[in-house]
C-alpha cells in the first residue's frame, strides 16, 4: 500500500502535542495591529490549542503527526 501524503498546508499552521492536541499560531497578529489594544497583543502572544471539533479532521490531513 502506498504511502499516504501529508497535507502541506496544514503541516505548516498546526503541530501535535504529546498528548495528541492541536497547536496552533493565533490569528490577527500580521499586520494592522496599530489598530489593536495592548491587551489584545499580549494576550494573543505565542500559540495556542485548536477546538476539539477540528481535531479529527486536521489530524487526517497529518497522517504522520509533526
Amino acid at each position: 500500500m502506498p504511502k499516504m501524503k501529508t497535507k502541506k498546508a496544514a503541516a505548516k499552521r498546526f503541530k501535535i502535542t504529546a498528548t495528541g492536541k492541536l497547536k496552533h499560531g493565533v490569528a490577527g497578529k500580521r499586520h494592522r495591529l496599530i489598530n489593536h489594544n495592548a491587551k489584545y497583543i499580549r494576550q494573543n502572544r505565542g500559540t495556542s490549542l485548536g477546538a476539539k471539533a477540528d481535531e479529527a479532521r486536521v489530524k487526517k490531513y497529518l497522517p504522520y503527526g509533526l
